[in-house]
Protein backbone atom coordinates (compact mmCIF):
# COMPACT_ATOMS: atom_id res chain seq x y z
CA UNK A 1 0.00 0.00 0.00
CA UNK A 2 1.44 3.05 -0.56
CA UNK A 3 -0.07 6.66 1.15
CA UNK A 4 1.76 9.99 -0.52
CA UNK A 5 1.64 12.80 2.63
CA UNK A 6 1.13 16.76 1.09
CA UNK A 7 1.89 19.23 3.35
CA UNK A 8 2.23 23.54 2.64
CA UNK A 9 5.18 23.21 5.46
CA UNK A 10 7.68 20.57 4.11
CA UNK A 11 9.11 20.35 7.62
CA UNK A 12 5.59 19.08 8.80
CA UNK A 13 5.73 16.99 5.68
CA UNK A 14 8.99 15.07 6.54
CA UNK A 15 7.66 14.81 10.23
CA UNK A 16 4.52 13.21 9.33
CA UNK A 17 6.18 10.65 6.66
CA UNK A 18 9.20 9.61 9.08
CA UNK A 19 6.22 8.98 11.83
CA UNK A 20 4.23 7.14 9.36
CA UNK A 21 6.62 4.83 7.95
CA UNK A 22 8.00 3.64 11.33
CA UNK A 23 4.19 2.83 12.15
CA UNK A 24 3.06 1.24 8.95
CA UNK A 25 6.67 -0.39 7.85
CA UNK A 26 4.74 -2.97 5.56
CA UNK A 27 3.74 0.00 3.51
CA UNK A 28 5.34 3.06 1.60
CA UNK A 29 4.90 6.34 2.76
CA UNK A 30 5.97 8.83 0.17
CA UNK A 31 5.61 12.82 0.00
CA UNK A 32 4.48 14.67 -2.49
CA UNK A 33 7.20 15.36 -4.67
CA UNK A 34 8.33 11.43 -4.10
CA UNK A 35 5.55 10.00 -6.04
CA UNK A 36 6.80 8.05 -9.15
CA UNK A 37 3.58 6.60 -10.13
CA UNK A 38 0.45 8.55 -9.54
CA UNK A 39 -1.84 5.58 -10.52
CA UNK A 40 -0.01 3.53 -7.72
CA UNK A 41 -1.01 5.82 -4.18
CA UNK A 42 -3.98 4.43 -2.59
CA UNK A 43 -4.13 7.15 0.44
CA UNK A 44 -3.42 10.71 0.84
CA UNK A 45 -2.58 12.34 3.78
CA UNK A 46 -2.77 16.20 3.24
CA UNK A 47 -3.13 19.53 4.98
CA UNK A 48 -4.38 22.36 2.21
CA UNK A 49 -3.74 20.35 -1.27
CA UNK A 50 -3.10 22.14 -4.36
CA UNK A 51 -5.62 22.70 -6.10
CA UNK A 52 -6.35 19.29 -8.86
CA UNK A 53 -3.47 17.15 -6.56
CA UNK A 54 -5.90 14.84 -5.31
CA UNK A 55 -7.64 14.41 -8.84
CA UNK A 56 -4.35 13.51 -9.77
CA UNK A 57 -4.22 10.66 -7.90
CA UNK A 58 -7.02 8.06 -10.01
CA UNK A 59 -6.76 5.28 -7.91
CA UNK A 60 -6.99 6.81 -4.47
CA UNK A 61 -9.46 5.20 -2.00
CA UNK A 62 -9.63 8.07 0.29
CA UNK A 63 -7.91 11.35 1.39
CA UNK A 64 -7.24 12.11 5.19
CA UNK A 65 -6.81 15.36 6.73
CA UNK A 66 -4.45 15.77 9.32
CA UNK A 67 -6.43 17.38 11.33
CA UNK A 68 -10.14 17.35 12.49
CA UNK A 69 -11.04 20.49 10.27
CA UNK A 70 -11.91 19.44 6.16
CA UNK A 71 -12.83 22.79 4.68
CA UNK A 72 -9.22 22.90 3.27
CA UNK A 73 -10.31 19.31 1.64
CA UNK A 74 -13.70 20.35 -0.19
CA UNK A 75 -12.15 23.75 -0.80
CA UNK A 76 -10.63 22.17 -3.91
CA UNK A 77 -13.04 22.35 -6.66
CA UNK A 78 -11.36 19.55 -8.55
CA UNK A 79 -12.41 17.19 -6.14
CA UNK A 80 -14.05 14.08 -6.95
CA UNK A 81 -17.50 14.07 -5.95
CA UNK A 82 -17.45 10.77 -4.81
CA UNK A 83 -13.78 10.78 -3.01
CA UNK A 84 -14.23 9.72 0.92
CA UNK A 85 -12.75 12.47 3.08
CA UNK A 86 -11.54 11.15 6.48
CA UNK A 87 -10.81 13.65 9.09
CA UNK A 88 -8.48 12.95 12.14
CA UNK A 89 -9.72 13.13 15.49
CA UNK A 90 -8.66 11.37 19.02
CA UNK A 91 -8.19 13.06 22.67
CA UNK A 92 -5.41 13.96 22.07
CA UNK A 93 -6.90 16.99 19.85
CA UNK A 94 -10.13 17.26 22.09
CA UNK A 95 -7.75 17.58 25.15
CA UNK A 96 -5.61 20.83 23.86
CA UNK A 97 -9.25 22.16 22.32
CA UNK A 98 -10.66 21.89 25.95
CA UNK A 99 -7.21 23.81 27.41
CA UNK A 100 -6.86 26.07 24.91
CA UNK A 101 -10.67 27.38 25.38
CA UNK A 102 -10.53 27.11 28.82
CA UNK A 103 -7.02 29.24 28.90
CA UNK A 104 -9.25 32.07 26.98
CA UNK A 105 -12.35 32.08 28.52
CA UNK A 106 -10.54 32.57 31.89
CA UNK A 107 -8.54 34.96 30.54
CA UNK A 108 -11.45 37.15 29.37
CA UNK A 109 -13.39 36.05 32.47
CA UNK A 110 -10.72 37.25 34.88
CA UNK A 111 -9.67 40.33 32.36
CA UNK A 112 -6.08 39.35 31.84
CA UNK A 113 -5.81 42.02 28.94
CA UNK A 114 -6.59 44.68 30.86
CA UNK A 115 -3.85 43.62 33.99
CA UNK A 116 -1.50 42.93 31.17
CA UNK A 117 -1.77 46.46 30.04
CA UNK A 118 -1.84 48.10 33.24
CA UNK A 119 1.10 46.22 34.29
CA UNK A 120 3.16 47.89 31.31
CA UNK A 121 1.76 51.09 32.08
CA UNK A 122 3.06 50.19 36.10
CA UNK A 123 -0.22 50.70 37.05
CA UNK A 124 -1.57 48.85 40.35
CA UNK A 125 -5.50 48.21 39.22
CA UNK A 126 -6.70 45.77 41.28
CA UNK A 127 -10.15 44.93 39.07
CA UNK A 128 -12.61 42.66 40.65
CA UNK A 129 -14.45 39.93 38.59
CA UNK A 130 -17.49 38.57 39.59
CA UNK A 131 -17.37 34.23 39.90
CA UNK A 132 -17.87 31.92 36.77
CA UNK A 133 -21.16 31.50 38.04
CA UNK A 134 -22.36 35.16 36.86
CA UNK A 135 -20.65 34.94 33.56
CA UNK A 136 -22.39 33.47 30.72
CA UNK A 137 -20.45 31.52 28.16
CA UNK A 138 -21.48 30.80 24.47
CA UNK A 139 -20.06 27.83 22.37
CA UNK A 140 -20.75 27.94 18.91
CA UNK A 141 -20.35 24.19 17.10
CA UNK A 142 -21.10 21.30 19.72
CA UNK A 143 -19.16 18.51 17.36
CA UNK A 144 -16.16 16.54 19.34
CA UNK A 145 -14.12 19.27 20.14
CA UNK A 146 -16.95 21.63 20.63
CA UNK A 147 -19.13 19.45 22.93
CA UNK A 148 -16.08 18.80 25.08
CA UNK A 149 -15.11 22.20 25.87
CA UNK A 150 -18.44 23.08 26.29
CA UNK A 151 -18.63 20.57 28.59
CA UNK A 152 -15.22 22.34 30.88
CA UNK A 153 -16.44 25.41 30.78
CA UNK A 154 -19.57 24.01 32.23
CA UNK A 155 -17.58 22.07 35.02
CA UNK A 156 -15.58 24.71 36.44
CA UNK A 157 -18.95 27.22 36.96
CA UNK A 158 -19.95 29.05 34.25
CA UNK A 159 -23.70 29.39 32.97
CA UNK A 160 -22.74 27.56 29.20
CA UNK A 161 -24.83 27.93 26.65
CA UNK A 162 -24.27 25.87 23.58
CA UNK A 163 -25.74 26.36 19.46
CA UNK A 164 -25.57 23.67 16.79
CA UNK A 165 -26.96 22.71 13.37
CA UNK A 166 -29.34 20.26 15.14
CA UNK A 167 -30.03 20.44 18.76
CA UNK A 168 -27.62 18.52 20.94
CA UNK A 169 -27.80 17.15 24.86
CA UNK A 170 -24.84 17.83 26.94
CA UNK A 171 -24.50 17.88 30.49
CA UNK A 172 -24.25 21.06 32.22
CA UNK A 173 -25.16 22.99 28.77
CA UNK A 174 -28.05 24.99 28.10
CA UNK A 175 -28.34 23.62 24.31
CA UNK A 176 -30.39 25.37 21.01
CA UNK A 177 -30.60 25.29 17.57
CA UNK A 178 -32.14 27.28 14.33
CA UNK A 179 -31.75 30.93 13.58
CA UNK A 180 -33.72 32.49 16.31
CA UNK A 181 -31.42 30.34 18.81
CA UNK A 182 -28.67 31.66 17.50
CA UNK A 183 -29.37 35.17 18.06
CA UNK A 184 -30.60 34.03 21.56
CA UNK A 185 -27.38 32.31 22.25
CA UNK A 186 -25.07 35.42 21.34
CA UNK A 187 -26.95 38.30 22.74
CA UNK A 188 -27.11 36.15 25.99
CA UNK A 189 -23.40 35.75 26.45
CA UNK A 190 -20.61 37.78 27.88
CA UNK A 191 -17.71 35.72 25.95
CA UNK A 192 -18.86 33.87 22.74
CA UNK A 193 -16.65 30.98 21.58
CA UNK A 194 -16.52 30.23 17.92
CA UNK A 195 -15.82 26.02 17.17
CA UNK A 196 -18.56 25.68 13.77
CA UNK A 197 -17.27 23.78 10.70
CA UNK A 198 -16.56 26.22 7.82
CA UNK A 199 -19.37 25.07 5.36
CA UNK A 200 -20.99 27.51 2.81
CA UNK A 201 -23.73 28.06 5.75
CA UNK A 202 -21.08 29.46 8.33
CA UNK A 203 -19.11 31.42 6.00
CA UNK A 204 -19.07 35.06 6.64
CA UNK A 205 -21.79 34.00 9.55
CA UNK A 206 -19.58 36.27 11.63
CA UNK A 207 -20.25 39.46 10.48
CA UNK A 208 -21.65 43.09 11.47
CA UNK A 209 -24.77 42.34 11.65
CA UNK A 210 -23.62 39.08 14.12
CA UNK A 211 -21.85 41.55 16.20
CA UNK A 212 -24.27 44.03 16.75
CA UNK A 213 -26.31 41.14 18.19
CA UNK A 214 -23.85 40.06 20.70
CA UNK A 215 -24.10 41.37 24.41
CA UNK A 216 -22.37 44.67 24.54
CA UNK A 217 -19.62 44.43 26.10
CA UNK A 218 -18.47 40.74 25.32
CA UNK A 219 -15.43 39.10 23.75
CA UNK A 220 -14.91 36.65 21.42
CA UNK A 221 -12.76 33.38 20.70
CA UNK A 222 -12.66 32.30 17.50
CA UNK A 223 -10.42 28.45 16.97
CA UNK A 224 -13.32 27.80 13.92
CA UNK A 225 -12.17 29.11 10.68
CA UNK A 226 -11.14 32.43 9.77
CA UNK A 227 -13.65 32.60 6.80
CA UNK A 228 -16.28 32.32 9.88
CA UNK A 229 -15.46 36.35 10.48
CA UNK A 230 -15.97 39.06 7.96
CA UNK A 231 -12.59 40.67 9.05
CA UNK A 232 -13.18 44.13 8.69
CA UNK A 233 -16.65 44.22 10.86
CA UNK A 234 -14.55 42.43 13.57
CA UNK A 235 -12.20 45.54 13.79
CA UNK A 236 -15.20 47.65 13.59
CA UNK A 237 -17.10 46.10 16.25
CA UNK A 238 -14.20 46.32 18.31
CA UNK A 239 -13.11 49.76 17.40
CA UNK A 240 -16.56 50.59 18.63
CA UNK A 241 -16.59 48.94 22.24
CA UNK A 242 -19.29 46.80 21.10
CA UNK A 243 -16.82 44.25 21.73
CA UNK A 244 -14.47 44.30 24.52
CA UNK A 245 -11.59 41.89 23.40
CA UNK A 246 -10.97 39.37 20.62
CA UNK A 247 -8.71 36.20 20.79
CA UNK A 248 -7.97 34.86 17.49
CA UNK A 249 -6.28 31.65 16.39
CA UNK A 250 -7.40 31.54 12.87
CA UNK A 251 -7.28 33.97 10.39
CA UNK A 252 -8.86 34.67 6.71
CA UNK A 253 -5.45 34.33 5.22
CA UNK A 254 -2.61 31.97 6.95
CA UNK A 255 0.30 32.77 7.83
CA UNK A 256 -1.36 36.10 9.08
CA UNK A 257 0.34 38.87 6.80
CA UNK A 258 3.05 41.26 8.53
CA UNK A 259 0.67 44.27 7.75
CA UNK A 260 -2.51 42.79 9.60
CA UNK A 261 -4.24 45.52 11.60
CA UNK A 262 -4.66 42.42 13.91
CA UNK A 263 -0.90 42.09 15.12
CA UNK A 264 -1.28 45.30 16.73
CA UNK A 265 -4.49 45.97 17.92
CA UNK A 266 -4.64 46.68 21.49
CA UNK A 267 -8.10 44.68 22.22
CA UNK A 268 -7.14 41.70 20.20
CA UNK A 269 -4.46 38.61 21.33
CA UNK A 270 -3.51 36.96 18.24
CA UNK A 271 -2.07 33.22 18.30
CA UNK A 272 -1.02 31.09 15.24
CA UNK A 273 -3.69 28.39 14.59
CA UNK A 274 -2.15 26.73 17.74
CA UNK A 275 -5.33 25.86 19.81
CA UNK A 276 -5.58 22.32 18.72
CA UNK A 277 -2.77 21.50 16.54
CA UNK A 278 -1.67 18.12 16.81
CA UNK A 279 2.37 16.99 16.62
CA UNK A 280 2.74 14.25 13.83
CA UNK A 281 4.17 11.49 16.56
CA UNK A 282 0.32 11.51 17.88
CA UNK A 283 -1.63 12.32 15.02
CA UNK A 284 0.04 9.46 12.94
CA UNK A 285 -1.06 6.71 15.40
CA UNK A 286 -4.63 8.17 14.32
CA UNK A 287 -4.12 8.21 10.75
CA UNK A 288 -2.04 4.95 10.41
CA UNK A 289 -5.58 3.39 12.48
CA UNK A 290 -7.72 5.25 10.58
CA UNK A 291 -6.25 3.76 7.53
CA UNK A 292 -5.89 0.39 8.63
CA UNK A 293 -9.78 0.21 9.26
CA UNK A 294 -10.72 1.78 5.80
CA UNK A 295 -8.21 -0.56 4.02
CA UNK A 296 -10.00 -3.49 5.78
CA UNK A 297 -13.83 -2.75 5.77
CA UNK A 298 -13.68 -0.11 3.04
CA UNK A 299 -15.65 2.04 5.96
CA UNK A 300 -14.29 5.28 8.74
CA UNK A 301 -16.40 6.12 11.43
CA UNK A 302 -14.28 9.27 10.71
CA UNK A 303 -15.44 9.85 7.25
CA UNK A 304 -17.20 13.35 6.42
CA UNK A 305 -19.96 14.19 4.62
CA UNK A 306 -19.90 16.13 1.37
CA UNK A 307 -23.02 17.40 1.89
CA UNK A 308 -22.67 19.11 4.88
CA UNK A 309 -19.14 19.40 4.65
CA UNK A 310 -18.39 18.39 8.04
Amino acid sequence: MIIAVSMLNPEAQDWWCKELSRLMPEDTIVPRDGIENPESVDYALVWRPATGWIASLPNLRAVISCAAGVDHIFADSALPADMPVIRTIGDDLTQRMKEYVLLHVLRHHRRMPDICAAQRNREWNQIVTPVASERTVAILGLGNLGAAAAGAVAAIGFRTLGWSRSLKRIGGVECHAGEEGLRAVIGAADIVVNLLPLTDETRGLIDAAFLAAMKPGASFINAGRGGHVIEADLLAALDAGQLSHATLDVFETEPLPDDSPFWSHPSVTVTPHIASMIDPMTGARIVARNIREHRDTGRSPFEVSAERGY
